[in-house]
């Protein structure tokens, strides 16, 4: 059973940067898409990116293009959420989860999800 820890959340101020990472253990997701998804309190998980399972295809949610990029080393197990020009809103429990097949928005398709890590922008 493949298990997945999100890393590298934190508090930042607006207009700063992180870097997420998922890394997968127990089992390899490198045959795997894998996405990323949010929820803030209060408020439905939404879909954040999603790359396919050798980087050659992404997702990007319209609310964090332009600012948001992501990728996966393979050789790590590892997928990464690059979060550049940090705004209040993205505040939220950054998820990964990973699905079989081409990658998606849609939460349902996906499986094995992480516990999340808390990204927290100050104004």
């Amino acid at each position: 059973q493949v298990q997945l820890v999100e890393s590298g959340g934190g508090l930042v101020q607006a207009g700063g940067s992180l870097r997420l990472s998922c890394a997968a253990s127990g089992r390899t997701f490198s045959n795997y898409a894998v996405g990323w998804f949010r929820q803030a309190p209060g408020k439905e998980q939404e879909f954040v990116a999603s790359i396919s399972w050798n980087g050659g295809v992404t997702y990007i949610a319209s609310s964090v293009k332009g600012r948001f990029t992501i990728s996966r080393d393979n050789a790590k197990n590892t997928v990464y959420l690059q979060m550049n020009s940090l705004k209040p809103e993205d505040t939220a429990v950054y998820l990964c989860a990973r699905k079989a097949g081409v990658p998606s928005s849609r939460r349902y398709e996906y499986d094995s999800r992480g516990q999340g890590t808390q990204v927290t922008v100050s104004s």
